[in-house]
């Protein structure tokens, strides 16, 4: 019987339990990641940075990402960026549930997307549970805004500062507060 590898098995939104045999992977991947981060957070130059997140992705990074770096990824692999996309400084991405970022998006500094959260049980609080977020086109995340699992950002929506997001938030809204609630149709 031939196995599903572990970082498809996450991408698909399993529960990893601590006690997978592949679990040690995740820890290798993001130790590989971090020595790509540590190059591309000291770079200077948009194409190195942009050269470097490609490879922290696997993916080619549009020449119209503008990107301020530091930016704290844990794999990359499961993250997907589109055109015209601003991120600014110091945004935290944890991707293993997989991130898509659409075209047209603006990242404020500080913005966290958490794609990867445990259970409440304290029993097996230490499995990890993932869900896929979704920014979609010309969305707005203010600063120091929380992403969490499984989230879909509609098109159009902005997400105000420090608001921590936990439902999907439809498209051409604005949503503010912890838990984020719906303050405006745009």
């Amino acid at each position: 019987m031939q196995t599903i590898d572990i970082f498809e098995r996450l991408r698909r939104g399993e529960t990893i339990l601590p006690t997978d045999p592949e679990a040690y992977k995740m820890r290798e991947a993001s130790y590989k990641t971090k020595e790509l981060l540590v190059q591309m957070n000291n770079a200077t130059d948009p194409a190195d940075i942009r050269k470097l997140l490609s490879q922290i992705t696997g993916a080619e990074i549009d020449e119209s990402l503008a990107i301020f770096t530091p930016l704290y990824i844990n794999y990359g692999k499961h993250t997907k960026i589109g055109k015209n996309v601003f991120i600014n400084f110091d945004c935290t991405f944890l991707d293993l549930g997989g991130i898509t970022i659409e075209d047209g998006v603006l990242i404020a500094p500080k913005v966290s997307l958490l794609s990867e959260g445990h259970p409440l049980d304290p029993e097996n609080r230490q499995a990890l549970m993932v869900g896929h977020i979704h920014i979609k086109k010309n969305a707005w995340i203010g600063a120091n805004a929380t992403i969490l699992p499984g989230v879909t950002i509609g098109e159009n929506a902005i997400v105000a500062a420090g608001a921590v997001v936990s439902k999907d938030i439809p498209d051409n809204t604005i949503v503010g507060g912890i838990p984020a609630k719906i303050i405006k149709s745009i």
